[in-house]
């Protein structure tokens, strides 16, 4: 529950973003600036109080009690910190699609260094990914929604909106928030014919929407190699199986995985992040253990159960010719994020209205990045969609302290969500 003064700060909110909405266009177009106005005073209050996965008890607080405020149903705890909004539009909006939009909620690990005023009170957190403007952006829909509802403006569109607000987008290992919404029964409970995401792009214009039927974004796993051997005096070698050594072999020989045996014409990542010998031992100590951390990555699933075989062959049998033995630790990450080919088409579709042809990109290049939305887009056919952030001087990317989620976004994201539901509830029909 949030406590009396956060209440009274969103009543302050919404009041001081204005309530009404007529019906003329241009009450209605005020009304979105309101909207938006009102996302950017959540985003940032959202960014002074970043919480990590599974913890975003006052995020999904806050986005229950803006919902409600709104006349939107609201079911909360949904995998463990998650929330979902219900609008039904239409006398018989069971008839109608069902419609899932999703933001994530979480923050990171890292000490924030941008300087803004409205930056992280919780040391060593932030949000460098920009969690808490998908957030904003959708909440900031819901209201211009609900006011349009309210007045009638969407008295011929027909089916269920659900707005998912997932935790733990960053969790990283056993599917995240996604999987863990889906194992509370996301989708029976709250049936989705499509469903749609959407991330902020660093060094992309404002607003440029990007986006690509099929693959998109990269499978991630984690993989942790423990090679065992037989430790010793520094002088005398001969007389120890030294894991040093065959690690160093192995970092090299993972890389042939990649050159040889993946297709050229396909992606394949293999990358050492982490290099443990000796621990506890000294210059002239031969060690007994050594292990490794890989992040591995693909744009194909075939190639992903490639990768895992091989990394599990190689590294038993190169340590094996040091007279060493290998232990594997293979943990499954998110799976390749492949969009629906309709799906991606309507998204280009509702950009181009929006915003102009040039302000679309309906063929951008897959990223080896990874996303816990592939996970929904396996059981529901779909699309995860990129927005540019800007490419202003001082920018910078995701995940570094210095990044900041750019507030001139959130017209353009909330008038994409907008676009997105008047397609579907006036009765885009795909295939």
């Amino acid at each position: 529950m949030l406590d009396h003064q956060t209440l009274a700060f969103l009543g302050a909110l919404e009041a001081r973003a204005g309530q009404t909405i007529g019906s003329t266009r241009a009450a209605v177009d005020d009304n979105l600036k309101r909207s938006a106005h009102l996302a950017t005073l959540i985003r940032q209050d959202i960014h002074r109080h970043p919480e990590l996965a599974f913890a975003e008890t006052r995020t999904s607080a806050m986005v229950a009690a803006l919902l409600r405020m709104w006349g939107i149903e609201v079911h909360e705890g949904i995998g463990r910190t998650g929330v979902v909004g219900v609008m039904r539009f239409g006398n018989h909006p069971e008839e109608g699609p069902g419609l899932g939009l999703r933001a994530d909620m979480d923050a990171l690990p890292i000490e924030e260094q941008t300087g803004k005023p409205y930056s992280s009170v919780r040391r060593g957190l932030m949000h460098a990914c920009g969690h808490d403007g998908h957030t904003a952006a959708l909440l900031g829909a819901a209201r211009h929604l609900s006011g349009l509802k309210a007045q009638g403006a969407c008295s011929q569109w027909n089916g269920t909106l659900h707005l998912i607000f997932q935790p733990a987008e960053e969790c990283g290992l056993d599917g995240g928030g996604a999987l863990a919404m889906m194992r509370d029964g996301l989708f029976e409970r709250f049936p989705c014919e499509r469903i749609f995401a959407m991330h902020n792009a660093p060094s992309q214009p404002v607003g440029k929407v990007l986006t690509r039927a099929g693959p998109m974004m990269a499978s991630s796993d984690r993989v942790d190699v423990t090679i065992r051997g037989e430790g010793g005096h520094a002088a005398f070698p001969h007389r120890s199986a030294d894991p040093v050594l065959a690690v160093a072999a192995l970092v090299m020989s993972l890389q042939s995985i990649v050159s040889r045996n993946v297709d050229p014409q396909d992606t394949a990542v293999i990358s050492v992040g982490r290099m443990l010998a000796g621990e506890r031992g000294t210059y002239n100590v031969i060690p007994a253990l050594a292990r490794l951390e890989l992040s591995v990555r693909a744009l194909d699933a075939q190639v992903r159960v490639l990768l895992e075989r091989r990394i599990g062959e190689l590294a038993r049998l190169q340590s094996e010719s040091f007279n060493c033995s290998a232990q594997v630790n293979y943990m499954h990450g998110y799976p390749v994020l492949v969009n629906d080919a309709s799906c991606s088409a309507l998204v280009e579709k509702v950009a181009r209205e929006c915003f102009g042809s040039t302000m679309v990109d309906g063929q951008t290049s897959a990223i080896t990045g990874s996303e816990d939305f592939a996970s929904m887009l396996e059981v529901r056919p779909g699309c995860y969609f990129l927005m540019g952030n800007g490419n202003a001087p001082g920018s910078c990317m995701v995940h570094h302290p210095g990044y900041d989620f750019n507030d001139e976004l959130l017209p353009a994201s909330i008038r994409m969500w907008i676009g997105l539901c008047r397609e579907v509830f006036n009765g885009a029909r795909f295939p």
